[in-house]
């Protein structure tokens, strides 16, 4: 999983491992089950993306994630070229965002070249189900 620090990237992963959710600050590299957490900060200084690609070597899917009710977004666009794995996108905090945020959201993974794109809520599980269906397809 990939994105900004606060996207969510930690609680979609406890949602996806069916663990308790609980904030805590992801200050490394995590793996739970077949699930890498990343440190949005390697996102957001440039510097440490190369950390991003070197881990996504040895996984299936890379998730680029971002927060509907995010004012900014870090993915470039064609970011999903820069992984030798296939990058889908994840619109996540859709239970507190309108549905002008989510279709901005949206449109900015698609243009970072994510697909297919999901729209969760980790915090009430809205979309969970289709997404997990997909990643057990891949």
């Amino acid at each position: 999983m990939v994105g900004n620090v606060a996207c969510g990237k930690t609680t979609l992963c406890q949602r996806l491992n069916h663990e308790a959710l609980e904030y805590h600050k992801t200050q490394t590299l995590e793996v739970v089950r077949d699930t890498i957490d990343t440190p949005g900060e390697y996102m957001e200084h440039r510097a440490l993306i190369r950390a991003l690609v070197v881990t996504a070597a040895e996984a299936d899917l890379v998730l680029f994630l971002q927060d509907a009710t995010a004012e900014r977004f870090l993915f470039s666009p064609g970011a999903a070229g820069m992984f030798p794995i296939p990058a889908a996108g994840v619109v996540s905090k859709i239970d507190a965002a309108t549905e002008r945020q989510r279709k901005d959201a949206r449109e900015l993974l698609e243009i970072a070249g994510a697909s297919p794109i999901f729209e969760v809520s980790a915090k009430t599980g809205e979309g969970i189900d289709r997404l997990i269906a997909f990643l057990e397809e891949t």
